[in-house]
């Protein structure tokens, strides 16, 4: 792919007062800190120059982030990918899996998920119901992508108050930033035994004289999930007698499905910038994994704007705008009858732009803007018709002290409105127009002790306003197997971080420690109440949304070490681990679905085009659980589980392959994981083997 070049001289373009005045953007993120070492491409060796650039946390361009992060890209990502995001990201440090079977995953990033993880793609808000319950599927295949960042914990305030814990930004080339001669491209396929998982996509970048055309389309298809043994614990066989989870034994039933996406999207680039646009739908038909004969039917429309500016004069040197308009419905389907229909759609843009140097400081500033409306039909609509409009400013300053000190400081101020509409249903009789207004502050700062060491630290206050179904719930839901109550007074959540890492990097090892602690007064959390609801299929129990205090704090490891390098080829071995504690302090019981210590273990092997790894995780046993609270008060035990790879690289003319077999859960080691409100009957695939093989040109 030819790309041209672009020239030092300047626009001469100058802002106008009111052009200025819409630009407040940017972010409470800071930067500041190496490259996440899954960042590296396996084939080459770790010699200190082959990082990759986390756009998400660092529009500034700095080589450097004090945040915490990591990346998956080219091999990696590859080698990583699954059919839902949250099992893709699974093994990342700090981040586990909400479990709803092998499709239904979201990430959940040290101990938070819902409406506290915020999931991007290339930078813009993913507007869905993923975050509503554990069976909303992400509507994203990771088989499309070009990467995958993920910023942990309060460093992700540049997307507000509700990225408290951290940001998935999924991005794709899909509005080619640079201009294209000829053809290009890439085609991958694969397959999984645990799920007969058969999946192919492919994409095509063609362009002349700056105008540039993009293609790309995809489609997976995967059976019942093969399990080791008995889908239902002990435990719950006879906790529920009757249940038909319990006659289920080498598959979990229902957990088939399919998922098809195409996109066309175009630009025009030149020396300066690009402007662009791009289409993308999204079909899913899945089961539930908790109800044997229900399934999900899934659609979303996406439609983005892209554009930026470059080298321009006067206050600004960059401007970047990005807009987007999502369609997002699912229908909920039972015994072929439709239940309840979701519906989602809205916009949302982002104006940044990137003002020459004041004084020693170098930032962004900018704004957002997103208006949703949010609806659920039928015999599951638990939450009422909710418009919500947000309106942000931010903003991202970086001082470079000197050759060892870097400081960065942000500041972001959302106000958001919520307005319910009950449609006459008594059921929402107590639902009310609510506004909230809800600042963030957060400073960082990287002190490099020398050229190998460097301490990194961000301190943080965030504020986030309640989601419309903390607010407004009221009712049955039956893919959790709850009655959810919202609270029409819940406060704003308020929290304290800190988070400090001690870092290495010699080119051949690296690694760091890294501690985090939150202090949050007015938790949001969904808290059981010791009552039952009489649901369709008999008594529910009831959770309520209510402010509470609550903790988090932790510690995440990770190091690669160099134990060999040879004509035998290079070996690394690569040891890590991460643990959250999180703490319910108003009523002093540990929070639900906590992932427990998790350690691991990797060696891998390269030499030439060939590459190898078997690596190790061990998941302790789960045994800190809110008492009282159904099934969130059982416990998980502990685990160990062995994968390995082979992958190799080769070139067919001016064609680059990479070809690869996976081996997972070779032990065949029954894994339920202390994360997922299914743990009791839905553990997670038994051994197998995947096949994959990608093609560039």
């Amino acid at each position: 792919m030819k790309k041209l070049t672009t020239k030092s001289s300047k626009i001469a373009f100058r802002l106008s007062p009111v052009m200025v005045a819409i630009f407040i953007s940017s972010s409470p993120a800071w930067a500041v800190s190496q490259t996440n070492t899954s960042a590296q491409h396996l084939s080459e060796p770790d010699d200190g120059q082959n990082q990759a650039i986390l756009v998400t946390a660092n529009p500034l361009g700095k080589s450097q982030l004090a945040i915490p992060n990591s990346i998956l890209v080219d091999d990696e990502l590859a080698y990583h990918q699954q059919a839902s995001l949250g099992e893709t990201l699974n093994q990342l440090p700090g981040v586990s899996s909400s479990y709803f079977g092998p499709f239904a995953s979201r990430p959940i990033i040290r101990g938070m998920d819902g409406d506290r993880i915020r999931i991007l793609r290339n930078g813009m808000t993913a507007l869905d119901a993923s975050a509503l319950s554990q069976d909303h599927a992400v509507p994203e295949d990771p088989m499309g992508l070009d990467r995958i960042e993920v910023l942990r914990g309060p460093s992700a305030l540049l997307y507000g108050g509700n990225a408290i814990g951290g940001v998935v930004n999924t991005i794709n080339g899909r509005i080619p930033k640079e201009a294209v001669e000829g053809v290009s491209g890439q085609a991958e396929t694969g397959f999984s035994g645990a799920n007969n998982d058969r999946h192919a996509g492919a994409a095509l970048n063609t362009g002349h004289d700056g105008f540039n055309l993009h293609l790309d389309g995809s489609s997976r298809s995967f059976q019942d999930l093969k399990i080791p043994g008995d889908a239902a614990t002990n435990r719950f066989k006879a906790d529920h007698p009757d249940d038909e989870h319990n006659d289920e034994k080498g598959h979990l039933t229902n957990s088939s499905g399919r998922a098809d996406s195409g996109t066309i999207g175009s630009s025009y680039a030149w020396e300066h910038g690009y402007t662009g646009f791009s289409y993308n739908r999204y079909n899913s038909n899945y089961g539930s994994v908790a109800e044997p004969d229900a399934r999900l039917k899934m659609k979303q429309e996406n439609y983005n704007f892209d554009s930026e500016v470059r080298d321009l004069e006067g206050f600004f040197k960059s401007v970047k705008l990005q807009a987007a308009y999502t369609n997002y419905k699912h229908s909920e389907i039972e015994d072929g009858e439709v239940g309840t229909t979701f519906k989602n759609k809205g916009f949302n843009a982002r104006l940044e732009g990137h003002h020459t140097k004041l004084g020693p400081l170098d930032g962004i500033i900018g704004t957002e803007i997103s208006s949703s409306r949010f609806s659920a039909l039928g015999e599951e609509g638990f939450i009422p018709r909710t418009d919500t409009d947000t309106y942000a400013l931010f903003l991202l300053e970086q001082w470079e002290v000197n050759s060892k000190l870097d400081l960065s400081f942000g500041a972001r101020m959302d106000r958001t409105h919520l307005s319910p509409n009950a449609q006459g249903n008594t059921q929402f009789a107590e639902s009310r127009t609510r506004n909230f207004t809800a600042p963030s502050l957060s400073t960082g700062a990287v002190y490099k002790l020398n050229k190998i060491w460097s301490v990194n630290s961000n301190l943080s206050y965030t504020e986030r306003a309640p989601t419309f179904y903390e607010l407004y719930a009221n009712g049955p839901h039956g893919a959790t197997g709850t009655y959810e109550v919202g609270n029409p007074d819940a406060k704003k959540e308020k929290a304290y971080s800190a988070d400090v890492a001690l870092k290495f990097d010699t080119g051949a090892n690296s690694g760091s420690a890294r501690a985090f602690y939150t202090h949050f007064s007015n938790y949001i959390g969904m808290l059981s109440s010791g009552r039952e609801e009489e649901g369709e299929d008999g008594p529910l129990p009831v959770y309520n949304y209510r402010n509470t205090d609550a903790r988090f704090y932790g510690i995440e490891l990770e190091s690669r070490w160099r134990l060999y390098a040879g004509q035998s080829g290079q070996y690394d071995l690569d040891l890590g681990g991460d643990y959250v504690n999180a703490q319910d302090t108003g009523n002093h019981q540990p929070l639900p679905r906590i992932s427990p210590l998790r350690l691991r273990a990797a060696l891998t092997w390269v030499r030439g085009p060939w590459d190898a790894q078997l690596s190790y995780e061990h998941g302790a046993g789960q045994h800190r659980v809110p008492k009282n609270s159904g099934d969130d008060s059982l416990s998980t035990s502990g685990y160990n589980r062995i994968d390995t790879r082979v992958g190799y690289h080769f070139d067919l003319g001016d064609t680059q392959w990479l070809a690869f077999v996976k081996g997972n859960n070779l032990t065949n080691e029954t894994i339920r994981y202390s994360t997922s409100v299914l743990r009791e009957y839905s553990p997670a695939a038994k051994r197998n083997v995947e096949l994959g093989v990608q093609v560039k040109f």
